[in-house]
């Protein structure tokens, strides 16, 4: 299965979350990290993520913008700027509804848009959605040979 890592900085979003991909009944591997500095940490396998375990490639990225230290959007720049990491799919998952913010998001090469439903049943559709799309119809590259 896939690994799916969220950047949020929202521990209710991130707990719903958690949540929503356990009643969809979704059985990837979800990782969060808190923001965009820890993101690329992750990516990195830097500090707390140095062992390879604790930081296996995630296939599928859900990324918020406004977050702490580094914002989702400087996140996306340096992911996508980086040909290690380029190929990951970004999904924008966000409270943002400016215009300036979906094209910004495109620009920088993001999969979807996607702003965050006010319900835990708005997320529960958008995680079944996501996962349904994502996880068994998309064609994603395996990397888990990868070393880095």
């Amino acid at each position: 299965p896939i690994t799916i890592l969220m950047a949020d900085d929202d521990p209710d979003d991130r707990l719903m979350t958690k949540e929503a991909f356990a009643e969809s009944h979704l059985a990837n591997d979800l990782r969060f990290v808190e923001d965009g500095e820890e993101l690329l940490d992750y990516l990195h396998r830097r500090g707390k993520f140095a062992p390879p375990a604790d930081a296996p490639r995630p296939g599928l990225i859900l990324l918020d913008l406004n977050m702490p230290k580094k914002d989702g959007r400087e996140a996306l720049k340096e992911i996508k700027g980086d040909g290690r990491f380029k190929s990951i799919r970004v999904v924008v998952l966000t409270t943002s509804k400016a215009e300036e913010d979906i094209l910004r998001t495109y620009d920088l090469s993001a999969a979807s848009y996607i702003t965050k439903p006010v319900t835990f049943d708005g997320l529960l559709d958008v995680v079944k959605t996501l996962g349904k799309y994502w996880l068994e119809i998309v064609e994603l590259p395996d990397h888990a040979t990868d070393a880095g």
